[in-house]
Order: C-alpha cells, then structure tokens, then sequence
C-alpha cells in the first residue's frame, strides 16, 4: 500500500518532468538515480544480515546472487518497455484514462496467472471488476473511445502485469533490494541507449526537472519498488495487482490535498469502491 501511494503522487512528477525532458531521457535518469541509491543499502543490510547470523552456505548464496541477476535483468527489461510505453501513452492520452487503462492489471494479472497453473479465486474476480468499475468512476471522464494514447498505455498495463509476475517468481529466490537495483541498472541502461539515440539529453534541461526527477529515482524507483519486491514475497500477485490499483486513488487523493483539486462525488464514489474491492481480496 506503501508502494501505491508513492507511485500515485509520482503521477505528478511523471507529468511535471515531462515538460523539461524526453520520455527516454526521464526514465534514463531516474532509473539510474534508483540504483544509486539503493547500492549503499545492499551493503548495510548485508552486514546486518551477517551480524544476525545470516545463512553461510556458500551454494545457497551463490543461488540467491544468480537469481537476483537473472531475475534483475529481466524485470528491468520489463520495466523499461513498460515505463516506456507509459510515458509516451500520457503524452497521447488524458491522465484520467491513463491512470484507468494502466490499473487494468488488476484483471490481467488474475488472467494470465490461469496460464501459470494458479488457481484464482472467485473472490478475487469479484474484488477486480468491483476495482475497474471503481476506476471508471474514477478517472473516466469525456470521450471514452480508444485512441493511439490508450492503446499504448493498454500495452504498458499488458507489462506491469508481467512484471507483478516476475516478481512474484524472483523476490522469494533471492535479496529484494539487490534484484530491485539490478532492474534499475537495466532499466537505466537501456533508457540511456534510446535517449541518446533518439532525443540527445541536455543537462540543463535535466537540472531543470530536478525535483520531479529527484522524486520519482529516490521515491518512486529506489523506495518504492523496493517496497514492492518486499511486500510480494508475502503477498499473492493476484492481491498484490488490487493493492497496487491504489496508485489511482492516491494520485486524485493527492491532487486533492496538494494541489485542492476538487472530488466530485462520482469520483469519490470510484474510491471507495476501490477500497472495498482491496479489502475483500484481502480476505482471501
């Protein structure tokens, strides 16, 4: 939940640092500000881990290190296509559908875990069309036809859902800040490929986006992903893609508090049927 409430306020930062820099160029340096910041944290919570009498088998350490290398590099590369996606999606499309389209991983993750040999629960697809008709509520507003915005922001919630699944596989294999760093390198790298390739970074633009920037690599990547990794190891991908949904909420929440945006009732109503379907999944 912690981890949806970041990402909902960094709604805004996506937003604001889009107006300075390039999506290839934002993600680049985000990613990267991510893995800087958790590089130190590796160390600290390895001595911590030792001093706590931490396993010393050699073989079990060498499993886990690998594990968090594969499992790095692929979720990385699923992040950076999904990110990607998103980013140039919000420039097409208004954020209300964005942030509607992209909490449809509530209903894929359910879906695709059918193929994984998972059995889901009736309970669960309850929660998540009670959660879409929350978020229709919520964020729909206008036309509601299909434009070229939506369909690449269809895309980008088609590779979160693959990503809440990845993780599900990796985080119990191996260290939860290590894997997350290792997909913040990845990430980083190949956002830098395209941005140099396609938008050539200048920075003082980047130093003109600073704060979104600094927000969303510390808060949003370093933290919050990480919080994410974490909290998976504990939690079924099928609950976990609900309590995630909440980024939606938190994000008119926050444009509420922050920013005194309005909350009509019809959009407060889409919160708390978002609520309900989290708590009944919770349940389960």
């Amino acid at each position: 939940m912690l981890t949806a409430l970041i990402w909902g306020v960094a709604f805004v930062a996506q937003s604001v640092g889009m107006n300075y820099v390039g999506p290839f160029t934002f993600n680049f340096v985000r990613f990267l500000i991510g893995a800087l910041v958790l590089i130190p944290c590796i160390g600290i919570l390895k001595k911590l881990e030792n001093r706590n009498g931490g396993s010393k088998d050699l073989n079990l350490q060498t499993k886990r290190l690998h594990a968090g290398i594969a499992g790095g590099i692929l979720c990385g590369f699923i992040l950076f296509v999904s990110s990607s996606l998103q980013q140039f999606g919000i420039m097409k499309t208004t954020v209300g559908k964005a942030g509607f389209i992209t909490a449809l991983y509530i209903v894929i993750v359910p879906f695709f875990s059918i193929f994984l040999k998972k059995k889901v629960p009736p309970k669960i697809w309850i929660a998540a069309l009670i959660a879409v008709a929350g978020m229709f509520l919520l964020c729909m507003e206008g036309k509601t036809g299909l434009s070229e915005g939506d369909t690449l922001v269809f895309l980008c919630a088609v590779g979160f859902s693959f990503h809440i699944l990845a993780i599900d596989y990796f985080s119990p294999k191996t260290d939860g800040v290590f894997l997350s760093c290792i997909q913040f390198i990845t990430a980083g790298v190949l956002s830098g490929i395209f941005a140099f390739l396609l938008e050539q970074p200048q920075w003082k633009d980047i130093l003109r986006a600073w704060q979104p920037i600094l927000y969303a690599g510390v808060m949003s990547c370093g933290v919050a992903y990480t919080l994410q990794i974490i909290g998976q190891k504990k939690v079924r991908p099928d609950v976990s893609s609900l309590v995630l949904s909440l980024e939606s909420v938190f994000s008119v929440l926050a444009g509420w508090l922050i920013l005194g945006q309005i909350l009509t009732t019809r959009e407060l109503f889409g919160c708390c049927l978002v609520f309900s379907a989290i708590l009944l999944a919770r349940k389960v």
